[in-house]
């Protein structure tokens, strides 16, 4: 019998080594693997990594974030006082890099001979098309306004100054040139209107299946017409055709409600949830972010807000759980109730923001009479907003130079219905709401991009609004009083830990890679650039 086996097993091997040159591609094909991905397994792989990587707690919740101040760290508050890691700037970078890659891959499926005709298995060509363009104008969007001048793809332009994703074709360039931001801009409003030209809406879904973005060619569509549109007010004073695009831009439909909402929504599971609740309760089980002392202090009418005479604004009861609610958390006990657990009450003493940008010693006085986040954002089945009717609103309403008061309420309306403020609060508000100028436009802006923190300093950047946000060399009440040998403190001293920075961020400094990899290219930027410094402005930064 063993003998039997060993023979079958020899002349088993004799086979398989003498006809291994014949049919090899044929036997070497893994069955389980496709030869060619599909182009909306790549498209949601892009976006989660995008937003994964943008919205999470180190890229997000330990640098622009905080920067913003919608959060306050309760640990290594280095970072609050802009004293950022480099591993989270190395991680940004490559997350935001990586996405664009997907989108890039998707463009090449849809557009190449060989495959585009296996491609329309999955859907019309031009909506794939239009919707991997559209997605790499905005992560292209987060890149520019991070760090300014940067490697760049354009499908429709061939300048050649744009020579990022070439590796592997006839025209490889391995350390390709930083584009100025200046023509990033100008390409962008031209590749999201060349997009939206594409989207054949006879198609209902942009993908056959599996799009959890955008999901119809309508909804898509205007969103490219409300992200051109946000791009343009942005450089409107910086880039010649950013005027037209406004104008083109609205006409061709933007945003009309909170329906046309664009996000990606997470399950409501520990493998697949949004970025916080996984660092909360399923990753390293993390409760180090609160709602900032800023913030709070703005929607309850207070502090440096209370000279522009806000009313008290629902949304803190959307925003922030009472003081005392705490989260579960692997090595602490919950202090009251489990999060979502807890109440929601209008007494504004119940609501106290950390303060921000605190030394850490000071920390552990005051962390246990602060906030937490509520509930709405710490949900596994969270959805990170892209872009959301409320912004296009006020988008609107300065395009109409601030003077067509319907935006400016639709704005502040639907942010609310949003977050899901009653109707009688949305109401009294409304009732009582600040009037209506440049400064209030934008600080009630701030106040709905709650949580999307890279739009929020961008246009902190570009505008010096909101005025509410506490400053280096400002000092800021503490809510609980400091007590260090027998001295009572009752406020503190925001320092910034970055020489020269004597505000908010105007850049992030470029990763290292770049420094080492590309070296002649990164100086060439950086001298165009005037440094690659952290108070070095981006074109259209008047603040």
């Amino acid at each position: 019998m063993k003998k039997s086996v060993f023979k079958i097993a020899s002349c088993v091997l004799f086979l398989s080594l003498v006809s291994c040159d014949k049919n090899f591609d044929s036997i070497n094909t893994n069955p389980n693997e496709p030869e060619v991905v599909i182009t909306y397994g790549l498209f949601n792989s892009a976006n989660k990594r995008l937003i994964d990587g943008t919205r999470g707690p180190f890229p997000s919740g330990r640098m622009i974030l905080p920067w913003v101040q919608y959060s306050a760290q309760n640990n290594y508050t280095e970072e609050d006082r802009y004293q950022f890691r480099p591993d989270s700037n190395s991680n940004l970078y490559n997350a935001i890099n990586r996405s664009i890659k997907g989108y890039k891959n998707i463009i090449d499926l849809v557009t190449d001979p060989k495959t585009s005709e296996q491609m329309k298995l999955y859907g019309d060509l031009d909506n794939q098309l239009a919707a991997a363009r559209i997605m790499l104008a905005y992560s292209y969007l987060q890149l520019v306004e991070l760090y300014g001048d940067v490697p760049y793809y354009s499908f429709g332009n061939k300048d050649a100054d744009f020579e990022a994703l070439t590796v592997g074709t006839d025209k490889e360039v391995i350390a390709p040139k930083f584009a100025p931001h200046e023509k990033i801009y100008a390409d962008l409003l031209t590749e999201l209107e060349a997009s939206s030209k594409l989207i054949n809406t006879k198609e209902e879904k942009v993908f056959a299946k599996g799009d959890y973005v955008f999901g119809t060619t309508v909804k898509m569509k205007r969103f490219a017409n409300s992200l051109r549109l946000r791009i343009a007010i942005r450089v409107k004073d910086v880039v010649p055709t950013a005027e037209a695009h406004i104008k083109d831009a609205i006409a061709s439909g933007v945003m009309e409600s909170n329906a046309d909402n664009v996000g990606l929504q997470y399950e409501n599971n520990n493998i697949m949830g949004s970025p916080m609740y996984m660092a909360y309760f399923a990753g390293s089980k993390r409760d180090d972010f609160n709602i900032t002392n800023t913030m709070v202090d703005l929607l309850k009418g207070e502090g440096k807000v209370s000279a522009l005479k806000y009313p008290a604004d629902p949304r803190l009861q959307q925003y922030a759980a009472p003081v005392g609610t705490a989260v579960k958390n692997s090595s602490k006990t919950p202090i009251n109730v489990e999060l979502g657990n807890y109440k929601v009450t209008y007494d504004l003493s119940k609501y106290a923001g950390l303060p921000y940008g605190l030394p850490n010693n000071m920390v552990p006085s005051q962390v246990g009479s602060a906030s937490m986040f509520s509930y709405n954002y710490l949900k596994a089945d969270y959805k990170e907003m892209l872009m959301e009717y409320s912004e296009v609103a006020f988008l609107l309403c300065e395009a109409s130079k601030f003077q067509d008061e319907s935006f400016y309420v639709a704005g502040i309306k639907a942010s609310m219905e949003k977050w899901g403020v009653p109707a009688d609060k949305i109401a009294e508000y409304l009732k009582n709401k600040p009037q209506m100028n440049k400064e209030n436009v934008i600080t009630q802006k701030y106040i709905a991009l709650f949580l999307q923190p890279m739009e929020a300093w961008s246009e902190y950047r570009r505008t010096g609004f909101p005025n509410t946000l506490l400053k280096p060399g400002e000092t800021y009440k503490l809510i609980a009083d400091y007590k260090d040998k027998d001295v009572v403190t009752k406020e503190y001293k925001f320092n910034s830990l970055v020489t020269d920075l004597t505000d908010l961020p105007a850049r992030v400094t470029y990763p290292s890679q770049l420094t080492t990899l590309n070296a002649a290219n990164y100086q060439a930027a950086s001298a165009r650039m005037g440094g690659d410094k952290m108070n070095t402005k981006l074109i259209w930064a008047k603040k």
